[in-house]
């Protein structure tokens, strides 16, 4: 199969998967995949497909299958989110931190990370990835709320209310920020 056939094969399997026809996605995602076996994308759309299927098996290994041919920050982010969701907290949050570390805005890491560190009492090591986004998108509220949460968890209530304060000075009505910085003030 010529690199044309494997990029047309590809892209109808992503058509047919945005339309919610998962078994022409999967047809043509594993016309993709066999064509050579060496692009993950025909993968990723597999593991999405079976994600949708409640196939949490399939997802993880086609997931794994596509990380393997090239470690992206969404192939790690699907394993991590089907092994969080399988009860694997522990490498879902080795696999949350890998895709981080390849893209520090994987949004979707940052929330695993911060579910999972709450979990598995690790959230030190979430605190630098949060500080990291800010870092790049300072005016995230989401993010510099969660960041504020975790730093009060850890006891640094100090750093937790200059965050709390930044948010209030840009969106005054915030209410979480509000409910937090009141609980912060009564503490």
């Amino acid at each position: 199969m010529s690199h044309l056939e494997y990029e047309i094969n590809k892209e109808l399997g992503e058509c047919y998967l945005f339309m919610g026809d998962l078994d022409k996605a999967e047809e043509y995602y594993n016309k993709a995949a066999g064509s050579n076996g060496v692009h993950p994308d025909p993968y990723m759309g597999l593991a999405t497909i079976a994600v949708q299927r409640g196939d949490l098996a399939t997802a993880h290994a086609f997931y794994g299958k596509a990380a393997a041919l090239e470690e992206t920050d969404k192939a790690l982010a699907g394993l991590g989110l089907v092994e969080m969701e399988l009860g694997q907290n522990a490498p879902a949050f080795d696999h949350f931190l890998a895709s981080v570390a390849r893209n520090p805005e994987n949004v979707i890491s940052l929330y695993g990370l911060i579910r999972l560190g709450h979990a598995l009492n690790r959230l030190a090591e979430v605190v630098p990835h949060l500080a990291a986004y800010l870092e790049r998108d300072p005016e995230k509220h989401d993010i510099r709320y969660s960041l504020a949460g975790c730093l009060m968890c850890l006891d640094r209530k100090d750093e937790a209310m200059v965050h709390v304060k930044h948010i209030l000075a840009g969106d005054p009505d915030n209410e979480a920020a509000r409910e937090l910085y009141s609980q912060m003030l009564a503490a």
